[in-house]
């Protein structure tokens, strides 16, 4: 088995987050595994279990397909035009145990709307990365926003 070093995996994230920045959905789609999970839990709870607490985001793949195919679509008056976004990844830390890989890093997300409306989200990554053949792939991505409450921030329309 090949040892996954914190270089792999923070590459990794810096490729994930230029797909979802380049709006690659297709292509982010692609890194996760047939069974993967994206939760965003309540910011109130951020250890919760998406299975008994009300998530604001708590998708598996296929939802994550159907997430995509909405965001992509010019009806989907939420994110079209879509949101320009730049993140920044930091602080990954790295920790394998009987091959799943546990990432943890600290992100910033900067959203800006067509009308000027410009939104900061910031938090942490947590992802379940596994090897498969040559390549990493996610298992799990949950986004804790480090924010009290969304509030102002407005919806999260678009993929953190």
């Amino acid at each position: 088995m090949t040892a996954t070093t914190r270089a792999e995996v923070e590459d990794f994230l810096f490729h994930e987050a230029e797909l979802l920045d380049a709006w690659r959905l297709d292509d982010w789609l692609a890194l996760l595994t047939d069974q993967c999970g994206y939760y965003v839990p309540p910011t109130d709870r951020p250890e919760a279990d998406h299975r008994d607490t009300l998530f604001i985001v708590a998708d598996d793949h296929t939802r994550l397909v159907e997430r995509v195919k909405r965001l992509k679509d010019p009806s989907c008056h939420a994110e079209y035009p879509p949101s320009r976004t730049r993140r920044l990844i930091g602080n990954v830390r790295v920790e394998t145990v009987d091959g799943v890989i546990r990432a943890r890093s600290n992100f910033i997300v900067h959203r800006h709307r067509r009308g000027g409306d410009t939104r900061v989200f910031s938090g942490e990554y947590r992802h379940l990365l596994v090897r498969r053949g040559e390549g990493l792939r996610i298992a799990e991505r949950r986004a804790v926003l480090d924010a009290h409450e969304l509030g102002q921030m407005g919806m999260v329309s678009f993929l953190l």
